[in-house]
């Protein structure tokens, strides 16, 4: 079962940048929902992501429709990462899906559309964090639920 981390029109580049070399690290399909906040020719982009560019499994969507329906033609699972969940992700078990498994993030400073969000409450998940901060960098974000996704299926294909 694939996994895929999904960005809703993202706006700081090298947190896309850091996302795609954590991607091509994990064997991890990166999608890309428009509009985005910068060019991908954006040099802070290339620099984080560095020589990892060409092993990034990456996918464009025009909007946030888009991305949806290609997940339902693909019959995939996708969860969204939320500060407000009451289900802290690690408590998720991934490794018995049949399906791909796409996680959502929004943008880094307004999230996912709330009517989007609300309707979708029970594929919602949270990274449990203190009350100190309003959400966690996207970057570091991606890096924690993907890393665990992959530690519960034993880390396929990672040495």
């Amino acid at each position: 079962m694939p996994l895929h981390i999904a960005l809703y029109q993202p706006e700081i580049p090298a947190n896309t940048g850091n996302i795609a070399r954590t991607c091509a690290g994990t064997h991890t399909s990166l999608h890309l929902i428009r509009p985005l906040g910068f060019s991908t020719d954006d040099k802070m982009l290339k620099r984080a992501g560095l020589d990892y560019w060409a092993h990034v499994d990456i996918h464009y969507h025009d909007d946030l429709d888009a991305f949806i329906a290609h997940t339902e033609s693909q019959n995939a699972k996708v969860y969204l990462i939320e500060t407000y969940s009451d289900v802290p992700f690690s408590e998720h078990d991934f490794s018995h899906q049949e399906q791909d498994i796409y996680f959502l993030f929004g943008r880094e400073t307004t999230g996912l559309p709330q009517e989007f969000a609300q309707a979708r409450a029970q594929d919602c998940l949270r990274i449990p964090q203190s009350e100190h901060i309003r959400s966690l960098n996207l970057s570091n974000s991606a890096a924690i639920v993907i890393y665990e996704a992959l530690r519960q299926q034993g880390y396929p294909n990672l040495a």
